[in-house]
């Protein structure tokens, strides 16, 4: 038994070199960076150099949030729909081509939006309030910012997203277990592999989502400070508002809404979600996953129509 148990620990050691340096070797010849689209348009939000898009000169403002691991980009079946409004959008710390700027906690993300409302006038004295639309990771933050300071927004929209910490379901248990090198060398080969990156998107989206541009999904996590970004971003989970908190909003005078795709696993309860903060009943769109924005641009629309209506 002594013999058997001394080989097995040996063999374990060795299988753990060959891993070990079999990822120190693949991470050394894979840290290459990409460079941005070029036209991009910057504004410095808070402390961040904050990379954004605006559309419309009319109507209700809205600005739009997106979530975990998404940028501006998110919304492009969403924007021409709105057309009857001006319509802001930027790309939250951690993702994107903002800059990458720790902590990556909610207040910080959120005084990122609230700058970025100072940079486009929005909220001031005198100056209109806008609506934040928030998906996912951003309604959480599109929450902590209402929390902060409701006399600046106009209405809050949680989609496909309550805001809420991730339940950890052994969550902490895998982040403690992939560790340095190898979770560098997974993170790559996933950003490496079109067509797991396919799957993961169709999976998320849902069957009537169109096929995804690779590249628009892959190239912000290929910039520089990216993937130190991601890892200290998920230390703890998702930046998000405990529930507590979150209940606060039932005494802010905002109008509130909650929209959901009916197969949205990740986002949380809408129903609860609805109930938490205040809102009327929650809007489901049926046969929608989690992105809904890109799968079913034309109801997420009518559902922002329908809050900007109650805004007035």
């Amino acid at each position: 038994m002594k013999r058997f148990l001394r080989r097995a620990v040996l063999v374990i050691v060795v299988c753990w070199l060959v891993v070990t340096v079999g990822s120190l070797g693949y991470n050394a010849f894979t840290g290459g960076t990409a460079a941005p689209p070029p036209g991009l348009k910057f504004v410095q939000a808070g402390d961040v150099s904050t990379r954004y898009e605006t559309w419309g000169t009319t109507g209700t403002p809205i600005v739009l949030v997106h979530g975990s691991v998404e940028s501006v980009d998110t919304w492009s079946r969403l924007v021409p729909l709105l057309s009857g409004h001006r319509v802001y959008a930027y790309d939250i710390t951690g993702y994107g081509y903002s800059e990458r700027k720790a902590p990556y906690t909610v207040e910080h993300l959120a005084a990122q939006l609230l700058g970025f409302l100072d940079a486009m006038q929005l909220g001031g004295p005198g100056q209109p309030k806008p609506m934040l639309v928030g998906h996912s990771l951003g309604a959480g933050i599109a929450a902590e910012a209402t929390l902060e300071a409701p006399g600046r927004i106009g209405g809050l929209m949680f989609l496909d997203g309550d805001g809420l910490p991730l339940p950890d379901e052994g969550g902490s248990w895998a982040r403690n277990l992939v560790v340095p090198p190898y979770r560098t060398t997974l993170f790559r080969l996933v950003l490496g592999s079109d067509w797991l990156i396919r799957r993961i998107f169709k999976e998320t989206c849902g069957p009537t989502c169109p096929a995804p541009d690779v590249d628009q999904w892959v190239r912000p996590f290929r910039q520089p400070g990216a993937e130190q970004a991601v890892w200290e971003m998920t230390a703890n989970g998702i930046p998000a508002v405990p529930p507590e908190r979150l209940a606060g909003l039932r005494d802010v005078p905002v109008p509130t809404s909650v929209v959901f795709g009916e197969f949205d696993t990740q986002g949380g309860n809408a129903v609860e979600t609805a109930t938490r903060v205040g809102a009327p009943a929650a809007t489901i769109i049926p046969t929608a996953n989690h992105l809904t924005p890109i799968s079913h641009p034309t109801e997420v629309a009518a559902a922002i129509e329908a809050l900007a209506e109650r805004q007035g």
